[in-house]
C-alpha cells in the first residue's frame, strides 16, 4: 500500500504560501503558511498534521489490540501535541481518554504500551514519545 500527499510552495519561506493536497481529497488545496506555522495564522501546518497521524494512527492500533482480546472499546479519544523546538521535532504527547467496559487496568497499560510502541507512525518518529492514559469502566 502506498499513501501519497502534494505540497505547492510559492515565494519565500516566510512570505510565501503553500497549499497541501492528500490522494484521498479530504485536503485539497488546504492552506499553510509561515503564519498558519510558527503563528496563529489561517490554514494548517506539517506538526499539526502529524500530530493527527500519530493519534489517528495510535487509536487505532489499540483498538485493534483491544478487539484481540475479545472486547469492544465503547471509546477511545486521543489528542497528540507535537512539540517543534529549534527546527526540530522533539516529542510527541498523546493523551487518551478510554472507555472500555471489562478491560482491568494493568492489561489496558500492556495496550497501550504497545499501541504506543508500535503503531506504524510511532515507529517511524525519531523523537520522545509519550502516553498519558485513562481507563473508565
Amino acid at each position: 500500500m502506498k499513501r501519497n500527499s502534494t505540497a505547492v510552495w510559492q515565494g519565500t519561506g516566510k512570505e510565501g504560501k503553500g497549499h497541501l493536497t492528500t490522494q484521498s481529497g479530504i485536503l485539497n488545496s488546504t492552506q499553510y503558511s509561515f503564519s498558519s506555522r510558527f503563528e496563529e495564522g489561517i490554514g494548517t501546518n506539517p506538526e499539526e498534521l502529524v500530530a493527527a497521524a500519530h493519534a489517528g494512527c495510535f487509536t487505532m492500533k489499540l483498538s485493534f489490540l483491544v478487539s484481540a482480546e475479545g472486547l469492544v472499546p465503547e471509546k477511545l479519544e486521543s489528542k497528540c501535541v507535537i512539540t517543534l523546538e529549534e527546527g526540530t521535532v522533539t516529542s510527541s504527547h498523546i493523551t487518551l481518554n478510554a472507555i472500555i467496559p471489562g478491560l482491568d487496568k494493568a492489561k489496558f497499560d500492556a495496550l497501550v504500551a504497545d499501541a504506543e510502541a508500535n503503531c506504524p507512525i510511532s515507529k517511524l518518529l525519531d523523537t520522545a514519545i509519550s502516553v498519558t492514559s485513562t481507563l473508565n469502566a
